[in-house]
C-alpha cells in the first residue's frame, strides 16, 4: 500500500476521530471532513458533567447493553475493548479512574484536555481536518463516485479511495448530527431505520403545584421498575415529567410502550435500601404534632420532593403503616409522551447493520463505510455509547484498510 491511497472522513465525533487515527497510522492520506464551525461538539457538551469514558463492569453484562445489536456491538468491542480505551486515553496523558458507580472517568472529569492531546496527535500524524466542510452528497459518473462538500469557499469535489461517513444519528441536532445524510444514502439504495429518541426524558402529567414547586429537584436514591426491568439510580423531576440516569437506562422500553400503547407504566420505589417490613416498622410509630412531610421526612428518610410524589397519586395517603410502606416503595406513574430528538442524549435507527460487512463497509456501495451512531444501535449512558461508538471507529478503519489492501 502507497502513500497516494486517500481516506476521507465525513464527521468529526469520537467515531471519525478514532477511524482517522488508526487510518493515518496504517500510511494512509486521512483528510476528516466536519460541517460545523469547529470538531466534537456534540463529545465536549457529553463531558460538561464529567465524561463518562467507559464502564468498569464484566464484558458479558456490559454487551448485553446493546439490546438487539448485542451481538454486532461485542464483536467491536473484542477489538477495542474498554480496556483498551482506558490506555488509549491514558496514552493520551489524560489518567483515569473508577467512580462507585462502575463508570470510568478522566481525573480532569471533562472532555477538552483529552480531545485537545488528541488533534495534537492527529496532526502529528499528518491528518487534515477541514471545518466548515459540509457534505451535501454524491454523484455518479463513468470514474465512479463523486463527493461533494459545500465550504465556505463554494462546492468542492473530492474523489478519495475511501470513505468513511460518521456523521452521527439525529439527536442534538444543533450540535450537527441533523440525520440529514438519510436521504442521499437511501437514494442510493441503503436501507435506514427511522430515527427515534434514545437516552431521553418522558412526559407526566404533573398538577401544576408539584411541577412549580419540584422541578429541577432530584430524586434520589430510587428504583424505577418497568416490565422486567429494575434500575437504580437517580431521575430529575422536570416541568414536563422525568428525566435522568435511571429513566435513560429504560428509556427504549419505555419508548417502545408509548409508542406501542400510547402511556407508559412506571413504578418507582423512594426507599430501595429498605423492605415493606423495615420501612413499616418506622412509620408505624406515633406522628404527635408533626406535619406529614415532617414526619415522612424523619421516620422514613423521604425527601419533600419524594413527599410530593407520594401526594401526586390521587386520593389520600394510606393510614395503615404497612399500606403507606408499600406505597412508598411502589408509587406508580403513567409516562404519556416521549421527549423529541432535540432533547434526547442519542439516537436509535439509522443504517440497518444488514447493509453493513463486518467491516463496516455498505454492500450497495462498495469503498463506501459507517461508524457510529449512524448505524441502527442504542444503548444507555453510563460510558456504553461514547465505548461502542469509538470500537465502531477502530472496526470501520482496520475494515478501509483491508478494503484497499485487496484491491
Amino acid at each position: 500500500m502507497n502513500d497516494l491511497k486517500t481516506v476521507h472522513i465525513i464527521g468529526a465525533g469520537p467515531a471519525g476521530l478514532m477511524a482517522a487515527e488508526r487510518l493515518a497510522r496504517a500510511g494512509l492520506a486521512v483528510t476528516v471532513h466536519e460541517a460545523m464551525p469547529s470538531v466534537a461538539r456534540k463529545f465536549l457538551m457529553a463531558g460538561r458533567g464529567g465524561l463518562n469514558l467507559t464502564h468498569s463492569e464484566d464484558i458479558a453484562p456490559f454487551t448485553g447493553r446493546y439490546g438487539t445489536a448485542a451481538g454486532t456491538v461485542a464483536a467491536w468491542l473484542e477489538r477495542f475493548s474498554p480496556n483498551h480505551l482506558i490506555g488509549w486515553a491514558e496514552g493520551l496523558g489524560q489518567a483515569t479512574f473508577t467512580g462507585s458507580s462502575g463508570r470510568v472517568f478522566p481525573r480532569a472529569m471533562k472532555a477538552s484536555p483529552l480531545l485537545r492531546a488528541w488533534l495534537g496527535r492527529l496532526a502529528e500524524l499528518g491528518v487534515e481536518v477541514r471545518t466548515r466542510s459540509r457534505c451535501s452528497g454524491l454523484r455518479r459518473n463513468d470514474d465512479g463516485l463523486k463527493w461533494v462538500f459545500d465550504t465556505p469557499d463554494g462546492e468542492r469535489v473530492e474523489t478519495p479511495d475511501a470513505v468513511v461517513l460518521a456523521l452521527g444519528g439525529a439527536s442534538w441536532p444543533r450540535l450537527g448530527s441533523d440525520g440529514s445524510w438519510r436521504d442521499w444514502l437511501t437514494a442510493e439504495g441503503v436501507a435506514v431505520e427511522p430515527f427515534r429518541p434514545s437516552n431521553v426524558g418522558f412526559d407526566v402529567a404533573w398538577s401544576a403545584v408539584f411541577a412549580d414547586r419540584f422541578a429541577g429537584q432530584p430524586l434520589k436514591p430510587v428504583a424505577l421498575m418497568h416490565g422486567d426491568r429494575t434500575v437504580r439510580g437517580e431521575a430529575m423531576v422536570t416541568h414536563y415529567g422525568l428525566e435522568g440516569g435511571a429513566i435513560y437506562a429504560l428509556s427504549a422500553g419505555l419508548r417502545d410502550a408509548v409508542e406501542r400503547d400510547g402511556t407508559a407504566a412506571l413504578t418507582v420505589d423512594l426507599r430501595p435500601d429498605l423492605g415493606v417490613e423495615a420501612l413499616a416498622g418506622r412509620l408505624a410509630k406515633p406522628r404527635g404534632k408533626d406535619s406529614a412531610t415532617n414526619w415522612l421526612r424523619k421516620v422514613a428518610g423521604l425527601s419533600p420532593v419524594a413527599v410530593g410524589l407520594l401526594r401526586e397519586i390521587p386520593g389520600e395517603l394510606p393510614a395503615g403503616a404497612e399500606k403507606l410502606a408499600k406505597r412508598i416503595k411502589a408509587v406508580r406513574l403513567t409516562l404519556t409522551g416521549v421527549q423529541g430528538l432535540a432533547r434526547a442524549i442519542s439516537s436509535a435507527g439509522g443504517v440497518r447493520m444488514d447493509q453493513v460487512d463486518a467491516g463496516l463497509m455498505l454492500t450497495a456501495l462498495p469503498g463506501v463505510f459507517v461508524a457510529g451512531e449512524m448505524l441502527d444501535w442504542e444503548a444507555p449512558t453510563g460510558g456504553y455509547l461514547l465505548q461502542a461508538s469509538i470500537a465502531s471507529g477502530v472496526v470501520v478503519a482496520d475494515g478501509v484498510v483491508g478494503w484497499l489492501a485487496g484491491r
